[in-house]
């Protein structure tokens, strides 16, 4: 529930599922934990989908200014960035990239596809279907509950 000085709340630990469960703006939603170089790098690359009330948070082991893309991404995402204390620094409707074309680079490939910017040192990222950010009203000095701490330990 959104407390009056506009804080959501987190309803705690991981599932037996290992999806996180955070409250935003009153819907429970089921994040896949990526906290580790393969998953941060992999992240939604190759889905073409996301069952409904799911996404991915991203945890890094230190605060950085962090630019997402939407590289093999095969669907639109919506991306919110959040600092330490899980204030919104950003948010970002990314739309679906065409996928790399025959012929065309790795390299080049990579050149084509815009980058967003967290603006500001951040600890983790939260990625959802699309649409979610205008249906909640998601936006930068929000602040979203987590477990800071412990998510922050999974962190590698």
């Amino acid at each position: 529930a959104l407390k009056p000085d506009g804080v959501f709340m987190s309803n705690g630990p991981a599932d037996p599922s290992g999806l996180q469960r955070i409250e935003v703006r009153g819907e429970i939603w089921a994040f896949e934990v990526a906290a580790d170089d393969a998953s941060r790098t992999r992240g939604l690359g190759g889905r073409e989908s996301l069952p409904p009330g799911q996404g991915m948070l991203f945890v890094f082991p230190e605060l950085g200014v962090r630019r997402f893309w939407m590289y093999d991404c095969l669907m639109p995402i919506d991306l919110v960035f959040l600092d330490d204390l899980g204030t919104i620094t950003a948010v970002h409707e990314m739309p679906f990239e065409p996928p790399r074309a025959e012929g065309e680079t790795e390299n080049e490939y990579a050149a084509r596809l815009p980058r967003y910017s967290s603006r500001f040192p951040v600890r983790f990222a939260l990625e959802f279907p699309a649409g979610t950010i205008d249906r909640l009203g998601l936006e930068p000095n929000t602040r979203i509950e987590l477990d800071a701490g412990r998510l922050k330990s999974l962190a590698r």
